[in-house]
């Protein structure tokens, strides 16, 4: 700023120092006038000077740094000896140029400080009283400036001259300096004033675009104006391409809420994501006010709470398994002690001489029956106390080919056929023995989902990705799907339920065994169905950093 002032005040001189050049131009081509022709020389070689030092000014100010005050002191000083020289050649006290002192006072208020103002204001009265001293007392004739012309003045005019001409220079020093000074701090305060607002500007930026959840603004016709960082990592839309976008053409679940939008401090939304998957979305809302107090559009914050809404399902449906785990297994306890001694009292009864053959079948029934309740009490007990996965590098391809070997002579299998995609060097750790029985159970129960038959796809894959909160995720991801009847909704929120099931025969411990097994795996099981379009079990395996 200081740099630019005094490069205008140097192009000001320049203007200042061309008027009189074309004075002096137009003098010399009418004749020299009042003026000798020794006089205009020395003015015209007063320009030139002038010229010449304004140039050096400017090559050096653009050339070096650093030097701004040493050139505005030199500055100063040229422009006293510059009106000197006019004043010398121009009649000494009848020369009408000293009010150009006023100049370089002004220059020195604007430039420096009220006291350098004040400093150039004693040289300018100082010289200029020299002159018309000398000029009275005959010292400047070799000049051209006799006394005569001072003496004809008389003293009484020479101190009226030189009085008003102090009074002038010091108050032109006091008022300049005075509002120089009040411009300088008006000046101050305006950049510590824009400092601020460049400060809480960059905080401002750097706030919305760090949030750890969604901002975003809309007008009150509904154009996105604001689209934070977290905003554009969850859509995969950027801000340039959100701005003045319909808030519905992102968000299409605000819809629940339109005309309405400003007034909803919560609310909650689907949100189809460009994988497929179906998030759950929250926002608070406020409105935005215009400097009248007019209704200028909304304010949004939002949040993605499908991890959150899963991890509450699934801690009631723990807590939930777990007090149904802890009860059963105690009642299974409870049943295995009678139902040990019911049965070995029937084998020993249908093994006594005397039975009817009739009795004897119905000894049989006894006997196989109670085999299958203690089978059905011994998996329940798997499941109610799983054993801790014993993880190794596992060839999924080879697992899985293992379980088709082992229900390809089932029965059920008859019309299926199963489809295995996994790539055969697709390997990842988990216990092969409880993955068995994963593979087994969701074989069997989609085999028992394909009455008329169908194919049985399997498939896995390694996912990394970036979650919508900006975090890295990576794991193994195994389908297995069917295409066969299908589930409805409310048989999917239960169907990893114990004891829960849509068969007539089934137990319903298959699917909540594989859930279970998943789940001290550290990973996670999800299901997408609907009636008449097959079923897909997806499973979540976390990596590790061994594998």
């Amino acid at each position: 700023m200081y740099r630019e002032r005094l490069v205008w005040f140097i192009l000001a001189r320049v203007v200042v120092v061309s008027l009189f050049l074309f004075s002096t131009i137009v003098l010399r081509a009418r004749g020299t006038g009042t003026l000798g022709e020794q006089a205009l020389d020395g003015i015209t070689a007063i320009l030139v000077a002038t010229y010449g030092f304004s140039i050096l000014l400017l090559l050096i100010l653009k050339l070096a740094k650093g030097y701004q005050l040493p050139l505005t002191y030199a500055q100063i000083i040229w422009d006293i000896l510059f009106v000197t020289g006019l004043i010398l050649y121009t009649g000494g006290i009848s020369s009408p140029f000293s009010f150009l002192y006023l100049l370089a006072i002004i220059s020195a208020s604007v430039l420096l400080a009220r006291r350098e103002a004040f400093y150039t204001a004693s040289l300018c009265s100082i010289v200029y009283g020299g002159i018309i001293d000398l000029q009275y007392y005959g010292q400047l004739v070799s000049i051209g400036l006799g006394p005569l012309v001072a003496q004809r003045y008389g003293t009484n005019y020479i101190f009226y001259t030189i009085f008003i001409n102090i009074v002038a220079f010091f108050l032109t020093a006091l008022l300049t300096g005075y509002l120089a000074e009040r411009a300088r701090e008006s000046e101050t305060e305006l950049e510590k004033r824009a400092i601020d607002y460049e400060e809480l500007e960059r905080l401002n930026s750097s706030i919305v675009s760090n949030l750890t959840s969604g901002l975003l603004t809309v007008t009150a016709e509904g154009r996105i104006r604001v689209f934070n960082h977290y905003a554009e990592t969850f859509t995969g839309i950027t801000q340039e391409d959100a701005y003045d976008r319909d808030l519905y053409d992102i968000f299409p679940g605000f819809r629940l809420y339109e005309g309405n939008l400003s007034n909803v401090k919560r609310g909650v939304f689907e949100l189809l994501a460009k994988n497929g998957r179906k998030l759950i979305v929250g926002f608070n809302s406020v409105p935005l006010t215009g400097k009248e107090g007019e209704s200028a559009g909304t304010l949004i914050n939002f949040q993605n709470l499908t991890q959150i809404k899963r991890m509450e399902e699934n801690l009631k449906r723990a807590d939930r398994l777990a007090v149904i785990g802890e009860l059963s297994a105690r009642m299974a306890h409870e049943i295995r002690n009678p139902l040990a001694a019911i049965s070995g009292s029937a084998q020993l009864i249908a093994q006594g001489d005397g039975i009817p053959e009739a009795d004897r079948e119905l000894f049989a029934i006894v006997l196989r029956e109670a085999d299958r309740l203690n089978g059905l009490i011994t998996d329940f007990l798997a499941y109610a106390r799983p054993s801790q996965p014993e993880k190794g590098p596992v060839n999924l391809t080879d697992l899985v080919g293992e379980i088709v070997s082992l229900v390809t002579p089932d029965r059920r299998f008859e019309q299926v056929r199963i489809i295995n995609r996994v790539e055969p060097d697709f390997t990842l750790p988990i216990d092969p023995d409880q993955f068995r029985q994963v593979f087994w159970n969701l074989f069997v129960n989609a085999a028992e989902a394909m009455s008329e038959g169908g194919t049985i796809t399997v498939d896995a894959e390694r996912i990394d990705e970036i979650r919508s909160d900006g975090e890295p995720r990576s794991a193994y991801r195994i389908t297995v799907a069917d295409d066969g009847s299908g589930m409805n909704q409310e048989t999917i929120s239960r169907i990893f339920e114990p004891f829960y099931t849509s068969k007539a025969s089934g137990t319903g411990l298959g699917l909540a065994t594989v859930y279970r097994i998943i789940e001290a795996h550290g990973g996670r099981i999800t299901v997408e169905s609907a009636e008449g379009t097959g079923t897909i079990f997806i499973i979540f395996i976390p990596v590790q950093r061994n594998y």
